[in-house]
C-alpha cells in the first residue's frame, strides 16, 4: 500500500483545482480509486531495472525519390487555395 494514503480532503482539493463539483459519495469513490492507482504505481517499484539497452536498429526503409504530383495537380480539386497552398476554414 502507498506510504501516503489519499484522503477525502485531498480529493476535494484536486476537484476544486479542476473546478469539478463532487458530492460526498463521489469523493468517497474517487478516494478509493486514487488509492488503488497509487498502489499500482507502488507495484512498479518491484520491476527489476534493465542492465543494458539492446542494440538499436533502424527499421525504416531508405528514402527513394519517386515521381509525384506537381503543385498545380495537387491543388486542382481543392475548394480553396491561397498562394499555392490549400486553404482551410478559420479555426478561431
Amino acid at each position: 500500500m502507498s506510504d501516503a494514503p489519499v484522503d477525502a480532503d485531498e480529493v476535494r482539493h484536486v476537484a476544486s483545482l479542476a473546478r469539478v463539483a463532487l458530492d460526498d459519495e463521489e469523493v468517497e469513490t474517487f478516494t478509493a480509486q486514487f488509492q488503488d492507482i497509487l498502489e499500482h504505481f507502488d507495484a512498479l517499484d518491484e520491476v527489476p531495472a534493465v542492465e543494458a539497452e539492446p542494440d538499436l536498429v533502424n527499421v525504416m526503409r531508405a528514402d527513394e525519390i519517386e515521381a509525384s504530383l506537381s503543385q498545380d495537380e495537387a491543388l486542382r480539386n481543392a475548394d480553396e487555395t491561397e498562394d499555392g497552398r490549400f486553404k482551410g476554414p478559420r479555426v478561431s
